[in-house]
């Protein structure tokens, strides 16, 4: 299999040097079927396909394996299996066992960790159509209350004046690589080249006669969109003057004053449409509308592949006790199904998607910058506490839920934990903690500690309905008189009836 680098020297000979496949192949050595299959080939999305389970000579025997580990997790250290005396006990206890001794190795080796047993370029003077320059830009703003010290990726066009951007919570690889996606699917063109400055989420190293490492995500990345890279010489930002300007032109006309908003992507789709606006301005030298020039910016420009690019990292990770991963130092919960467990990452701009080792989905959280510490999502939690009520109070999740919520389930009977905790889990589907936590309140100041009356109180919080207030009655009413009612007429009438 070829690398990233030579594959995009395949493609750039052939698109850019106008060589024969016949004549690539002779120069780069690689067959001409090879050429020809990687000139086509347009789609370089990472696929995520878990390889077929073959049938092995040790499955019949892997469930007493794994009694035996996981009997030694309560043994001493000297006194647990090893590897080599598991296969001594089945070759001993089954004389038809013909599994080698390797196998018998590499399973327990793995099933050990899964358990806790072990722990070129240069800038032109002249800017043709078609082609762009990148960077990012640093910049505060205010999403849903909180504030975040942001950047923003501007790609900008020399050749027209035009410019977009996109503003992220990050300067890593996902973020530049969302906002690339984001500007070549709303404009539908993808520029020629695409001029860089060494930043490391696309340069790995830069080795002798300006020669770079570029990163695999990046690399792939610009295998789809079929784009050229070229960058800048150390330390020489000026040669990318264009983006240069545009950071700045783009920070005082889009992001001051800071801006606000409730959902960055939304406000993403803003900053697009806010650019193109923009566009309707004349030039500083052409005397031509930014917008008209663009047109022949993007008449240089390549078409989008048929499918689009997903942005993501894969990341091993394990979880821990309690069913969480740490990622940057931040942790996601998963599920206490998945304790001690290996998972997969799936890393965007926006989100974490926690995954099995077969790449099926556990649980997708937001991802977490600046200040925040944790994402907990805990309906895979509570189904299983909801099965366990009596178990709930020692575990060391119930500790991490608000103190009201902790003081209305202490007070619960069996029965009303029990349907509290399934309507609790079907809750926090449709609003967050601090808008369940205000329920759970309300029903302890009220003294019902019944899942039916918590119910009713989350319902009527949560319907947009009037307060209930007292009616304020003008002093000049009547006083109405105290009537008291005289019950003997039915006495005699009872009498008379007998």
């Amino acid at each position: 299999m070829l690398t990233m680098e030579q594959i995009h020297h395949i493609k750039y000979l052939f698109k850019y040097k106008g060589k024969s496949l016949r004549r690539i192949s002779s120069e780069t050595g690689h067959h001409f079927n090879t050429v020809k299959k990687y000139v086509k080939k347009d789609n370089f999305n990472l696929k995520l396909t878990p390889g077929k389970s073959k049938p092995r000579k040790l499955s019949p025997y892997v469930e007493l394996i794994d009694s035996w580990l996981e009997a030694d997790l309560k043994a001493k250290p000297k006194q647990r299996h090893t590897a080599q005396r598991i296969y001594n006990l089945l070759t001993k206890q089954f004389p038809e066992f013909n599994v080698s001794d390797r196998s018998v190795r590499a399973y327990v080796s793995k099933r050990k960790k899964e358990i806790g047993l072990t722990a070129e370029g240069y800038l032109p003077l002249d800017h043709p159509p078609g082609e762009a320059q990148i960077d990012f830009g640093s910049a505060q703003f205010i999403e849903k209350g909180v504030m975040y010290d942001g950047h923003y990726l501007n790609l900008s066009f020399p050749y027209s004046n035009g410019g977009y951007l996109q503003l992220f919570k990050a300067e890593n690889q996902e973020c530049l690589l969302e906002g690339l996606k984001n500007i070549f699917e709303y404009i539908g063109k993808i520029p020629s080249h695409i001029w860089f400055d060494n930043m490391s989420t696309v340069v790995k190293n830069i080795r002798k006669y300006g020669k770079r490492d570029i990163t695999e995500g990046f690399a792939r990345f610009m295998l789809h969109y079929g784009f050229n890279s070229n960058y800048c010489n150390p330390d020489s930002g000026h040669e990318k003057g264009h983006v240069e300007g545009k950071v700045g032109y783009h920070r005082r006309n889009f992001l001051v004053p800071i801006p606000e908003f409730e959902d960055l992507q939304t406000f993403n789709k803003q900053l697009l449409l806010m650019c193109d606006e923009d566009m309707n301005r004349q030039h500083y030298k052409k005397r031509n509308l930014i917008c008209a020039l663009f047109t022949k910016d993007k008449a240089a420009m390549n078409d989008l592949p048929e499918v689009p690019f997903e942005v993501f990292r894969l990341e091993p990770v394990k979880a821990d006790k309690y069913g969480k991963v740490r990622f940057e130092n931040k942790l996601y919960s998963a599920s206490p199904d998945y304790a001690v467990k290996e998972l997969w990452l799936k890393v965007g701009a926006y989100s974490v998607e926690i995954m099995g080792q077969k790449y099926q989905t556990i649980v997708e959280h937001p991802r977490l910058y600046g200040e925040q510490i944790e994402s907990m999502i805990w309906g895979p939690y509570l189904k299983l506490m909801a099965k366990r009520p009596t178990a709930l109070k020692y575990t060391g999740f119930f500790k991490e839920l608000p103190s009201t919520i902790q003081d209305y389930f202490d007070k619960c009977d069996y029965l009303e934990k029990k349907k509290s905790l399934k309507l609790f889990v079907s809750m926090l589907q449709t609003h967050d903690m601090a808008a369940v936590e205000k329920a759970f309140t309300e029903s302890l100041r009220r003294e019902l500690i019944d899942a039916d009356s918590l119910l009713a109180i989350y319902n009527h919080l949560n319907s947009n309905l009037p307060e209930d207030n007292f009616i304020n009655l003008p002093h000049n009413l009547p006083e109405v008189q105290k009537y008291s009612t005289n019950i003997e007429a039915y006495d005699l009438l009872l009498k008379g009836g007998q």
